[in-house]
């Protein structure tokens, strides 16, 4: 008698959706899994849970280890993931979030790439006001004196930030941080709070106000920035600006599979 957790023919749809939500679990997992927990996790058979298993280790998607005989995502997963957000073109999956950022509050709104401790710019909506204020793409903006670098600068591997911090932190302005133990510090508020700005830091006059955006793994991997003159974005930007670049960088983080970070991503 013909085993009842063979796949019949025309469920090739089914087993592909399967592997599927077994990649998906064991990503989310920081442990690896056994099979017996796996299969329960996700409400199918011992056996079936098993047969996918297999093939996922054959591929290289996933592995056992044979110690403990658990299963954790492979190196070859890891690499897959890393090709796609290299080629990820967050500019275009930002597009509308930056124009509705630049329609409610009028000023210019800049997205960028994050590589490493610094910040690359990838596009400018230019503002409603009379007089423009933006950054060219291609851009790569300081980590110590502009909002979208000190982000970086605050989400990157110790190491680096402390290489940062070690180094000499040019002057670009009289209000530009040049002081190791206050860009510290600087960088320790924007972790808690969420947000960056750099009044008159890198240009006299001119201030941007900018949140991360997260990938699924919980890592950076661009900003969203509004940008203008210190008269419409203060040192201390108004709570509605905070509230609006905040969620549009949430929005496009969970078209990442980002968290939001706690933030209330609807639109208002």
């Amino acid at each position: 008698m013909p085993s009842t957790d063979s796949a019949p023919p025309g469920e090739g749809l089914h087993s592909v959706a399967m592997a599927f939500r077994i990649l998906e679990y064991l990503a989310e997992q920081r442990g690896g899994v056994g099979v017996t927990a796996l299969a329960a996790a996700l409400g199918t058979s011992k056996s079936r849970a098993h047969r996918h298993l297999r093939t996922l280790v054959e591929t290289g998607y996933i592995v056992q280890s044979p110690e403990s005989e658990k299963y954790r995502i492979g190196n070859r997963l890891v690499t897959l993931g890393r090709a796609v957000a290299e080629n990820f073109d967050l500019a275009t999956l930002a597009r509308d979030e930056m124009r509705a950022l630049r329609d409610m509050l009028g000023q210019s709104v800049v997205i960028s790439r994050t590589e490493g401790a610094t910040a690359v710019v990838l596009a400018t909506l230019t503002g409603r006001e009379a007089i423009e204020i933006a950054v060219k793409p291609g851009s790569i903006l300081p980590p110590h004196c502009t909002a979208q670098g000190k982000l970086a600068l605050a989400h990157a591997d110790p190491a680096m930030r402390e290489r940062v911090l070690l180094s000499r932190l040019d002057l670009r302005t009289p209000h530009t941080i040049t002081s190791a133990a206050t860009l510290r510090e600087e960088l320790d508020r924007i972790l808690a709070r969420g947000w960056a700005v750099a009044p008159g830091e890198s240009m006299v006059g001119v201030n941007a106000l900018a949140a991360p955006i997260m990938e699924g793994g919980g890592r950076i991997v661009g900003t969203i920035a509004i940008l203008g003159s210190i008269q419409f974005i203060e040192a201390e930007p108004e709570a509605g600006q905070i509230r609006q670049v905040r969620q549009a960088a949430a929005r496009i983080s969970a078209q990442l599979g980002g968290a939001d970070g706690g933030v209330d991503s609807g639109r208002g």
